[in-house]
């Protein structure tokens, strides 16, 4: 994205995106939008002890509480409702719509994913590791997807303590993968290969409005999150070389859960270094809220699939991003398992 951008602090107006099995242009429904951008107005971010407090794990945390584990109102006249309001369909879920009584019972759903969230079956396909809205990007400043830091800073992302995979990473690809409080909140692994590290960063918990996002300086590397580096380079990986894959906390989410499955959500384990990981199978789950995944990937190493790239050009779309970098950069709505981007046929030099 060119440069020279004017800061931006407060984004009124609607954000939109693009349905990807549709391909409509959807006009988003933003969960306290005046209040989050109030929040996150300059004059009050600097110096406000309420921003500082509802930022806090701690705080984060109590809201979630009232807001997630409180009883539906209405019993059974309550969950059809909330279940309608979030556009969820019960026909994939595992559990009965009866059980499903509290909001962070809704949020924290089960589905069944080997029906209704079919997997391509080449296996140098990377496929999307959440039901999120994505946008990809570069490190790259001669790569047409470059984008100034924005979305978060490269080494604090990664861990400024970790030099090795700031080298690795260095001038790579990625893609940010933005989770809304209605989706599916279990992640599922975006490539198959073996864990060459796994750690966590503390920070704090940003929201990710996109009006919060583009108020607030690199938010997503100033909130609390889980790295995880895959070597898919290994017999019966991915080949797309080294993937970083990072679970990102976000207002009033509690918690990331490492519960790797490989088969439905059976016997879950913890997450940890030299274990090899299968593509499509759930790694971990939000507690709950929205939430943020990135991938970053090694340069020159894959392609993203062109419709993403295609939908993030269009200028028929009205996005709070677009207005920011006054240049056309438009989410699309993809779901868990499905194809993102492949290896790219000949790494360049």
């Amino acid at each position: 994205m060119p440069g020279g951008l004017r800061f931006v602090t407060h984004l009124p107006g609607r954000h939109q995106y693009v349905d990807r099995d549709s391909a409509r242009v959807v006009t988003e429904r933003l969960i306290a939008d005046s209040l989050i951008n109030q929040l996150y107005a300059r004059s009050r971010e600097d110096s406000s002890l309420l921003f500082k407090a509802v930022t806090s794990l701690r705080m984060s945390a109590v809201l979630g509480f009232l807001n997630f584990d409180l009883p539906l109102p209405g019993r059974q006249r309550g969950i059809r409702s909330r279940i309608r309001a979030m556009g969820i369909d019960v026909d994939e879920c595992l559990a009965e719509p009866e059980s499903l009584n509290t909001p962070r019972k809704l949020f924290e759903r089960q589905i069944r994913y080997w029906q209704c969230r079919p997997m391509p079956t080449a296996v140098d396909r990377i496929v999307s590791p959440a039901d999120a809205r994505m946008i990809a990007g570069s490190f790259d400043r001669h790569s047409s997807l470059f984008l100034k830091e924005k979305f978060f800073s490269f080494p604090e992302l990664l861990g400024e303590d970790k030099p090795q995979w700031l080298r690795t990473f260095d001038g790579g690809d990625f893609a940010i993968f933005r989770l809304t409080p209605d989706k599916y909140h279990y992640n599922h692994l975006p490539v198959s290969g073996q864990v060459a590290d796994i750690y966590e960063i503390s920070g704090r918990c940003h929201s990710c409005n996109p009006g919060a996002v583009v108020s607030q300086v690199t938010p997503y590397s100033k909130n609390r999150r889980v790295v995880t580096i895959i070597d898919t380079d290994v017999p019966g990986g991915t080949g797309v070389g080294l993937v970083a894959m990072i679970e990102i906390v976000a207002m009033m989410i509690g918690d990331i859960v490492q519960c790797y499955s490989t088969r439905g959500y059976d016997d879950p384990l913890d997450i940890g270094t030299g274990m090899f990981l299968e593509r499509g199978c759930p790694k971990s789950l939000y507690r709950p809220g929205s939430s943020v995944d990135v991938l970053i990937f090694q340069p020159h190493r894959v392609v993203f699939s062109e419709d993403i790239l295609a939908n993030m050009r269009r200028q028929d779309v009205t996005s709070r991003f677009t207005r920011h970098f006054r240049s056309p950069l438009v989410e699309t709505d993809v779901r868990v398992r499905s194809e993102v981007g492949k290896k790219r046929n000949r790494a360049l030099p």
